[in-house]
């Protein structure tokens, strides 16, 4: 469907006359991702174990993990987001992409997320910050990068990341990761959500300045936006939503001009939400309350309050759905190679791997078998596969 293999051969690294092919490496870590082993070793140690992977990478036996950390500080990353467009290409011809919200919208959800730490091992490329501890200030050196997805409904497309570089922000790693994705993928999203980090005029005006909508929570920072909303929301009543448990009580607005530095008029909606929850203990209901606020460029007529409302909670696939997922089943944030490079290059390759495994589950298995099984046991049957030839030899 994807035509995985011709794609890797487009793959290259650093190196001169490369004894074994980066192709064959690169299709190795996608198979240890495929499987979720989470470690180059586990991986090295299932040579020559099933015919169908070693006849898919053309090579009798697996590169060692020695070879693979040491190609992939060097490989070109940007050919993983090139299997990635196509792959996003392949999806939205066959019609698979569907939008997740009533008004055809596609949403774009960008947030940063910090991948290592230590206060040992370190690189050029670390990022820097004083810890304070009972003894000591020390010095922690992490990574951070900002990753972009696609919101549909059935699942998230991960479609690119960004390595954040030392002394800059995370909002400066985000708009080259936005203007790439801007490039690669121009008609794939309608607007763009983010967290409250991204309310500042020159994100605005980055996404505004290539005609799309931007979605962002509104905090304290931008206080006289803020305080001024309040002020009109405080004469009007507010719209009720009911959604099962869980009442909203919104107010909307737009035309607002109290932000000079975007100097374009905005949009800011607030919602009040109420929900009930039953303790298990006394077996009493309770309510519990939340509000959230955000402001953005869609006017009303394109996007309704209820719908709106559903896009900005929608950020939350990308922790759900995303960091979370590939953290505790994918290991995405393991160190297989401490360069900037590797990291950049194992994640681009994971997040290919999720989005293959993803597409699996969601187009070629029936209801019955996604309910019965979990998508661990699918990972771990792939994971089987490597293995099974190695027992059958051993079986008389």
């Amino acid at each position: 469907m994807y035509d995985l293999n011709a794609q890797l051969q487009g793959i290259r690294d650093g190196r001169i006359r490369p004894r074994i092919k980066t192709p064959v490496i690169a299709g190795s870590a996608l198979v240890m991702a495929l499987a979720q082993m989470g470690s180059l070793n586990a991986l090295e140690q299932t040579q020559s174990n099933h015919r169908f992977w070693n006849r898919w990478l053309n090579r009798d036996c697996l590169p060692s993990a020695d070879a693979m950390g040491a190609v992939f500080s060097s490989i070109d990353c940007n050919a993983f987001r090139g299997i990635l467009r196509r792959l996003y290409s392949r999806l939205k011809r066959n019609k698979v992409l569907r939008p997740a919200f009533s008004d055809n919208f596609f949403a774009l959800i960008i947030d940063g997320h910090e991948s290592s730490a230590s206060y040992l091992r370190c690189c050029d490329n670390c990022l820097q910050r004083k810890i304070k501890t009972s003894h000591a200030e020390v010095i922690q050196y992490y990574h951070r990068h900002v990753m972009a997805i696609l919101q549909c409904k059935d699942f998230v497309l991960l479609i690119d990341l960004e390595m954040q570089m030392p002394g800059e922000e995370e909002t400066a790693a985000a708009t080259r990761l936005l203007k790439r994705v801007l490039l690669n993928f121009p008609r794939a999203f309608d607007v763009v959500v983010a967290d409250g980090l991204y309310a500042r005029a020159p994100f605005f005006k980055t996404v505004t300045a290539h005609r799309k909508h931007v979605i962002a929570v509104l905090k304290d920072d931008r206080r006289d936006l803020l305080q001024d909303a309040m002020s009109l929301f405080n004469q009007q009543q507010p719209v009720v939503l009911q959604q099962k448990n869980v009442m909203k009580q919104c107010w909307d607005l737009e035309g607002f001009t109290t932000w000079p530095q975007f100097a374009n008029e905005v949009r800011v909606v607030r919602s009040v939400e109420t929900t009930t929850v039953r303790r298990q203990k006394t077996g009493d209901n309770e309510d519990k309350v939340s509000e959230w606020m955000w402001v953005t460029t869609i006017p009303k007529q394109t996007v309704a309050t209820k719908t709106f409302v559903e896009i900005g909670h929608g950020r939350w696939d990308i922790e759900n759905k995303a960091f979370n997922e590939l953290v505790t089943y994918w290991h995405a944030d393991h160190v297989y190679k401490h360069t900037l490079r590797a990291i950049e290059a194992f994640w681009l390759i994971t997040m290919l791997a999720y989005n293959l495994f993803h597409a699996f589950i969601t187009l070629n298995l029936k209801q019955q078998i996604r309910t019965a099984y979990s998508k661990l046991h699918i990972a771990r049957l792939i994971m089987a596969e490597l293995y099974s030839q190695k027992n059958n030899n051993r079986s008389p």
